[in-house]
This record gives C-alpha cells, sequence and structure tokens, in this order.
C-alpha cells in the first residue's frame, strides 16, 4: 500500500522498497549538451511507483501527468523526498559496470533529457535480466527519455524513471 503526498522539495517518490543503479550521464563537454544546475521550481513532483505515474503538482492542483517506466525487482526506483541535482540537455550514457558510453542521439538510453534527483555512492550487485552486473562507485537516478517508447509504463529499469521523449522535454522545462 502507498501513501501520497505533496513534499515541499523538488520530487516525492511514493512506494515501497528503496532501491536504484542506473548510472548519471556523463556531464564532459560535448556539444550539442547542455548542462544546468537546477533552480527553485514552484511545482512538486509526485511518482506513484505502482501506477506508474508521475503528477506534477502546483501546491494542490495537478497541473500534468505522465505515464512512466520505473526502476525492475532488484533494481528498484528510489523512494523518499528528492531535489533536482542536476539537468542535461543532450546527455552521454555510460555503462553502470562496463563503462561503455552511448552519445547523444537516437540509440542513446537517456533520450534527450536527463533530471537527476538521487546519488547513490555505496555501489551495487544484482542480475538486471540478462546479466549479473557489479557497480562500484557512485550512480544517479533520474527522470529521462527513452528511444524504447514500448518500455514506458512498465518496470524495466535500473531504478530511472522513463518517460517518452516528448514527455520528458517537457517536464525538463517544468522543474
Amino acid at each position: 500500500m502507498y501513501r501520497r503526498a505533496i513534499l515541499p522539495l523538488a520530487v516525492a517518490l511514493i512506494g515501497s522498497i528503496s532501491g536504484m543503479l542506473v548510472p548519471a550521464p556523463s556531464l564532459a563537454a560535448s556539444p550539442p549538451s547542455e548542462t544546468a544546475t537546477a533552480s527553485p521550481s514552484a511545482h512538486q513532483l509526485v511518482l506513484n511507483r505502482r501506477q506508474r505515474l508521475l503528477m506534477v503538482m502546483e501546491g494542490e492542483r495537478e497541473v500534468r501527468r505522465f505515464r512512466v517506466g520505473v526502476g525492475m525487482p532488484g533494481w528498484e526506483t528510489p523512494v523518499g523526498s528528492f531535489s533536482v541535482i542536476e539537468k542535461t540537455a543532450y546527455p552521454i550514457w555510460e555503462h553502470p559496470a562496463k563503462g561503455v558510453r552511448i552519445l547523444p542521439g537516437p540509440t542513446n538510453p537517456l533520450g534527450s533529457r536527463w533530471i537527476g534527483f538521487h546519488r547513490d555512492c555505496k555501489g551495487r550487485r544484482g542480475f538486471n535480466g540478462q546479466e549479473h552486473l557489479e557497480v562500484k562507485g557512485c550512480v544517479t537516478s533520474g527522470f529521462h527519455g527513452t528511444p524504447n517508447r514500448n518500455s514506458v509504463g512498465g518496470a524495466v529499469s535500473h531504478g530511472c524513471v522513463r518517460l517518452l521523449d516528448e514527455d520528458v522535454k517537457e517536464l525538463f522545462e517544468l522543474v
């Protein structure tokens, strides 16, 4: 059972069992990459992991609702109150265990936008459905687009929140 809460921070994630693991996008200067420090927003984001819905709230009023994908079992999207810690247009994705980098473009698993909200530096081991991964060092969970439109609505990520690319572009402008 979940509890709905609108919190004064930028992001409130609802659900049970904390956990995450998706690499932070590289912030290396690589055109057309663009990184911005998050500024305070009048909006709160409320994620219902069970229903796989992200609500953008302005006070008690829902401004926008998005269908999302969340972390798969064993790699759950973290639960709690978080603030946006980074925003990047056209991010570079780096595989969490192998270090392989994918530049911005149509095959980048992060789509065209990244909004980071939680950094974990404990490391993690787990099976992602295809392979056993051991991740050392820090990783960041965030909201991002995806080239795999069919994954939105499922529990399929390593802890991040996936949106359709057109939706994450809109969300990027709201937070």
